[in-house]
């Protein structure tokens, strides 16, 4: 199993991150990204928040949205994240009804308008096109 992604915790770190202004907004999920200047590039690790406000729904649906973001971010953000940056997902209505594979692909999108996305050691051959990345796992 992988190791655990590290998580923002403090409404600080979530404020800092959505005041940089630099966000992009899928169909699935919103992602908020802001580079850290404290530490090298290299070294410093991606931490991500994430979020479901009222609008997603009631306590149970914004639980389920939040683990449906954790279980995509876990599979993409590994790979395909800048190091050095801090991200925050931010569920949105549709988060619940969205397909998987579809929401994966809504997270590479917003990595790479974002322009954070790089390409993964492991899946070098497939990050390429993002049709057939997104067809791998839902078939």
């Amino acid at each position: 199993m992988a190791r655990a992604i590290p998580r923002l915790q403090r409404r600080a770190e979530f404020l800092r991150v959505a005041g940089s202004g630099r966000k992009w907004a899928a169909p699935g999920l919103i992602l908020q990204v802001l580079r850290r200047d404290a530490e090298p590039e290299t070294a410093a690790p991606v931490r991500v928040g994430y979020t479901a406000s009222r609008k997603v729904g009631i306590a149970v649906a914004r639980n389920r949205a939040r683990r449906r973001l954790r279980a995509a971010v876990g599979e993409v953000m590994p790979q395909h994240a800048t190091p050095g940056h801090d991200y925050v997902v931010i569920a949105r209505g549709a988060t619940l009804t969205r397909a998987y594979p579809a929401l994966v692909e809504d997270l590479r999108t917003a990595l790479r308008r974002l322009g954070v996305f790089r390409a993964g050691q492991c899946n070098a051959e497939s990050s390429g096109d993002g049709a057939v990345a997104a067809a791998g796992p839902g078939g």
